[in-house]
């Protein structure tokens, strides 16, 4: 490995010349769509300390600080994500599930940085590039870690657990997700289980004891060694046993009993499926050795994430609505769960529930069946509008009553303009799809109405002059 010139020092890592921040390291990975190497200049440009390269790029000055390595970019990354973790001192969560992952991350960020120094890995930077990128990027000072581990084959999950080496391992639930890659919900089970392989013999793993796949997740754990398996749910069984919840438009009042110990805590995010979250974060934070109970007044405060149920009131030209971001991804069961609790949220005066939907990806051969079947949860809920894109909903669309369809397009671009000539005062608008179907689109089209923002973009716009941005992202969050 060849070094850079003297009195060269990086203060943080990045894969991506977008968001180089000054004193970086801009690692040149090679991604299915772009070789970072071409985008070094860029990085060296927007202030990057020096670029990692397996070779010199083309174009660059003789001088130029590059850390030039003998192998791939990826795996020299992976060291300095290695050597990160073992300078540190930190106690580690390993999070996965096939739904509930970056939730459940961010609920765990959230109440252990109140007990404290505590590191998560940033948004879903959950696979191959993303977990040893946030390795790298961990402060020798954390006494906490927190990462995500995604996948969406068999034999992926290993390895990122096996960088990572969490003392605790949440599987948040097992659900038909992936299934264009898995025969079926235990082989998804299976490739789930992967995450023990991190885990030393002292390691515990928190499994959900209402889920069908617990009892093959459990015996998965102890072929790995481990003594320590630890469920939650309303099984009485649970080491979380839940014992009552009460389920509100904006939060819910629980009761749980954590290994013995008895809580009562306000949740301030909405729905059952973030009830059984916290149980597993209050049980992790108990293998943890942390406080319980502070974790649990914690959860009073917990603020959504950025497509994951932030929810906002616009005030439109035809009236003020409120809008609802569940963009950023979407499977069978997280459908259902927001679903719920769209039909506990009454609209105003005059109003409609109108659910926007996307397409849910990797369903294989059952897609267009499990888009059918929310039908059933689109009538629980009470909706009276929904709108949708994609092929796959197109089955969904088909089998609703005339007076609940909306209008169906084979794009998010196509369906944007659509929804907001449609939206109107009182309304409630949930808009909720897998990453690639692209339903992000729509949510900025619905918030580009509010007459507030409105005002506020056009003062910025005075202020700030932001050049367009050259970019490589190798990053693609697995489920």
């Amino acid at each position: 490995m060849t070094g850079p010139p003297a009195g060269w020092t990086a203060t943080g890592v990045t894969i991506d010349s977008r968001k180089v921040a000054p004193g970086d390291l801009f690692v040149a990975i090679r991604g299915p769509n772009f070789d970072g190497h071409a985008f070094v200049g860029a990085a060296l440009a927007a202030g990057a300390a020096a670029a990692m390269v397996d070779h010199v790029p083309d174009g660059l000055s003789a001088d130029a600080p590059l850390l030039l390595v003998p192998a791939d970019t990826l795996q020299s990354m992976a060291a300095l994500g290695a050597a990160a973790r073992a300078r540190c001192g930190a106690r580690f969560v390993g999070v996965t599930g096939s739904v509930g992952k970056t939730g459940t991350k961010e609920t765990l960020r959230h109440v252990l940085s109140a007990q404290g120094p505590t590191y998560a890995t940033e948004g879903s930077l959950n696979n191959h590039w993303g977990v040893p990128l946030s390795l790298a990027r961990l402060p020798a000072s954390s006494a906490y870690g927190v990462f995500e581990l995604g996948m969406n084959h068999a034999g992926e999950l290993g390895p990122l657990s096996r960088q990572v080496r969490p003392d605790v391992a949440i599987v948040t639930t097992v659900e038909a997700v992936h299934l264009e890659f898995f025969s079926g919900v235990e082989a998804i089970a299976d490739a789930k289980a992967e995450i023990f392989e991190g885990l030393g013999p002292n390691g515990v793993a928190v499994l959900n004891r209402d889920n069908g796949q617990f009892a093959r997740l459990a015996a998965a754990a102890a072929s790995h060694g481990l003594s320590h398996i630890w469920g939650f749910g309303s099984d009485d069984r649970a080491d979380a046993h839940l014992l009552d919840c009460s389920l509100h438009a904006t939060c819910s009042a629980v009761t749980a009993v954590v290994r013995g110990e008895r809580l009562q805590y306000c949740l301030s995010l909405p729905g059952r499926h973030w009830v059984m979250n916290s149980l597993a974060v209050l049980l992790a934070v108990k293998a943890l050795g942390a406080d319980v109970a502070a974790a649990a007044r914690s959860l009073s405060s917990l603020q959504p994430v950025k497509g994951r149920g932030t929810r906002k009131r616009i005030q439109a030209p035809q009236g003020a609505f409120t809008l609802i971001d569940e963009s950023y991804n979407a499977s069978p069961a997280a459908m259902a769960a927001t679903l719920e609790v769209l039909g506990k949220i009454d609209p105003g005066a005059g109003g409609r529930r109108i659910a926007v939907l996307g397409d849910m990806r990797e369903l294989g051969d059952r897609a267009d069946a499990l888009h059918a079947a929310l039908a059933e949860p689109l009538r629980a809920a009470q909706v009276d509008a929904v709108y949708a894109c994609g092929p796959h909903m197109r089955a969904l669309f088909d089998r609703l009553p005339e007076t609940m369809r909306g209008a169906w397009t084979e794009s998010s671009v196509d369906l944007a303009p659509i929804v907001t000539a449609s939206v109107k005062g009182g309304d409630v608008v949930m808009v909720k799809g897998s990453l690639g179907s692209r339903t992000g689109l729509v949510v900025d089209a619905l918030a580009a109405l509010d007459r507030g923002r409105e005002s506020e973009d056009k003062a910025a716009s005075r202020t700030t002059n932001q050049p367009p941005a050259v970019a490589h992202s190798a990053h693609a969050p697995r489920g």
